[in-house]
């Protein structure tokens, strides 16, 4: 049985912890300049779906871990801004995939 426990945030002033089958993500914004230089606007960027893992609840036989970069459903979880950072709650079966 492997069980991960949530770290603290040290450099916030609120704390999160989730609890039973989820996990904390700081979603990775999407480069806002295409390669051949165009400017994206903030109407037509799409949404996140890449995220790093920063809390990890009680969670069974799943292979993520803090710091780990994933891929997770591109409408899944609940926002929640802690100190002006927006941060996503996501459950297990959320997470698509791992990224190296």
């Amino acid at each position: 049985m492997n069980i991960l426990r949530a770290k603290k945030f040290r450099s916030m002033k609120t704390k999160i912890r989730p609890v039973g089958e989820r996990v904390v993500v700081k979603p990775i914004e999407a480069v806002e300049k295409t390669p051949s230089g165009i400017y994206i606007p903030e109407t037509a960027k799409e949404k996140p779906s890449e995220g790093e893992v920063i809390a990890i609840g009680k969670l069974e036989d799943v292979e993520i871990k803090v710091g780990d970069k994933i891929l997770y459903s591109k409408y899944a979880g609940t926002k929640y801004e802690i100190d002006g950072e927006e941060y996503l709650i996501l459950e297990k079966n959320d997470i698509l995939a791992v990224l190296s």
